[in-house]
């Protein structure tokens, strides 16, 4: 997905919530923002969105020194989620279809994301995930479970901190000897990375890797050589949010993309309402 003029305003927003969570410095927000401001002035279109995120988190930490601007949060969110897992295992024990009950509470958590919005209260989150199931998602649960039926090698691309642990019970339902989760390389905004993992418990059920990137999505060229062995030899990717759908949708390979549209630039390249929860299958050609 190449980057759209509506998407700047976007980046700046981002580059003052991350200044400001940084530093009460003002003048260290002002040098963000101009620096942003200069980059947006050169940008090639052609890239994907999370490419000038993974640039603005750069130029903060090495403005700041914070290397990690939402460590806080983080650790709140998976605390919360590890907190509502038992009673979202019983939920799925008790569905009709635990497979699809279990991706549907995964998409539910993509909620969980302070690159769209600065802020999220505990509420918002539970409330979200309570009603998970009642919330009409967008795709072919059919061709879903027919997808993933004969894939014996399922590589899971996690997203946010909180939302792993939902990722977890999905994860659960594959089967997790067929699955290798990959987190970011490197602290990225609310990103999951190996630390959120090891919260969620997800290092003792499953393999789980770092892509070797500190950008808030999948840029390829970014990743580490590990993680391309895995990308390649996957029969099946399963693909969580936003900045992992901006930086693979247009990838030639068999992807599932689970997240919630909460962007409307997305929403017009997805083809899909604001809000949706979207289930999406790409195969490859």
């Amino acid at each position: 997905m190449n980057i759209y003029l509506d998407c700047i305003p976007c980046f700046l927003r981002q580059s003052i919530d991350a200044a400001r969570k940084a530093t009460t410095d003002t003048r260290v927000h002002e040098q963000v923002v101009r620096e942003v401001l200069r980059l947006s002035g050169d940008l090639d279109l052609a890239l994907p969105p999370p490419w000038v995120s993974q640039k603005i988190n750069r130029l903060v930490v090495e403005l700041t020194g914070v290397d990690d601007l939402y460590f806080d949060e983080k650790k709140s969110f998976n605390a919360q989620l590890m907190r509502l897992l038992p009673d979202l295992k019983s939920d799925i024990k008790k569905a009709l279809d635990p497979l699809v009950e279990a991706a549907k509470l995964a998409i539910a958590a993509n909620i969980i994301d302070l690159g769209a919005k600065a802020s999220l209260s505990e509420k918002e989150i539970y409330d979200a995930l309570r009603t998970a199931c009642e919330v009409e998602t967008h795709g072919d649960w059919s061709q879903f479970h027919r997808t993933l039926h004969s894939a014996e090698k399922i590589l899971y691309l996690a997203d946010n901190s909180g939302e792993i642990v939902a990722d977890r019970l999905l994860i659960e339902q594959l089967g997790p000897k067929r699955v290798t989760l990959a987190v970011r390389g490197s602290a990225i905004l609310n990103d999951a990375t190996m630390t959120d993992a090891k919260e969620a418990g997800l290092d003792k059920i499953v393999d789980v890797i770092d892509n070797g990137s500190d950008a808030p999505g999948t840029i390829l060229s970014d990743c580490s050589e590990n993680f391309m062995k895995h990308f390649n030899e996957a029969d099946v990717i399963i693909s969580k949010g936003q900045g992992n759908f901006e930086t693979l949708s247009e990838v030639d390979a068999n992807i599932i993309f689970l997240f919630k549209v909460k962007c409307p630039v997305i929403g017009a390249h997805a083809g899909l309402p604001t809000g949706t929860h979207a289930m999406l299958l790409k195969s490859k050609k």
